[in-house]
């Protein structure tokens, strides 16, 4: 592990947590986190194929992973980077926000369990909140935008239809502003991210901003969550 690194993160991210947690406090807030949408199933979903994999950008990628790594049907979800410019990607670089590179997951899944429409159902309902432009709860800059970086003219067909789906339902008080982008390249993720929210549940961040997404998996999506972390 980096520990100057992590060091850093955590004193990026700590700092924006106490003032919320504290602003929660006063203002008798029950609590700071967004809660989960309940959102309608896809309308349209790709066709089941061989094992495939799915890109989403939606805030820090430890809590991303956490959810997806609690989903039946996921193989692996891995933490990194991805949708920039620069052909290369290091923590440092991208915290700075000029690679254009954002904290992203890729997710290999077997879509005999379960779809990518159901996938992109879970990243739009607990993962994140797709209205918030360019942050996610304490953290903010383009490195923490929404995006889904689509691997397949699938991917993208259902991706887009959703997005119509979800609007003319009026499932969100605000625009969607997650964008939709072809998968470039994508950068895998110091090991120190890896498994973060499931090797520290104790650190503040991931205790007030992680683990209840991954328990509102579990309330609103029961039949695909999973207790461990591996298949």
């Amino acid at each position: 592990m980096n520990l100057p690194t992590i060091r850093q993160r955590l004193q990026h991210k700590i700092w924006p947590l106490m003032f919320a947690s504290l602003m929660a406090l006063t203002t008798g807030c029950a609590s700071a986190r967004e809660e989960a949408v309940k959102l309608p199933d896809p309308a349209v979903d790709t066709p089941v194929k061989g094992m495939q994999t799915a890109v989403f950008a939606g805030g820090c990628f430890w809590g991303v992973q956490a959810v997806f790594q609690h989903t039946k049907g996921v193989m692996t979800a891995i933490s990194g980077y991805s949708g920039g410019a620069a052909n290369r990607a290091h923590y440092e670089d991208v915290s700075s926000g000029d690679t254009g590179h954002a904290e992203a997951v890729k997710v290999t899944y077997d879509p005999t369990k379960i779809s990518y429409g159901q996938l992109l159902k879970i990243f739009m309902s607990v993962v994140h909140n797709p209205t918030e432009l360019n942050r996610q709860g304490p953290d903010s800059g383009t490195q923490y935008r929404s995006a889904v970086f689509y691997t397949s003219e699938d991917q993208r067909t259902v991706t887009q239809a959703y997005f119509e789906q979800l609007k003319t339902a009026k499932s969100f008080s605000r625009p969607i502003v997650t964008q939709l982008v072809p998968l470039k390249a994508f950068y895998e993720a110091e090991a120190y991210h890896q498994d973060y929210a499931t090797l520290h549940p104790d650190q503040p961040y991931i205790a007030y901003n992680d683990l209840p997404k991954v328990e509102n998996l579990k309330m609103i999506f029961p039949a695909v969550y999973r207790d461990s972390i591996k298949p």
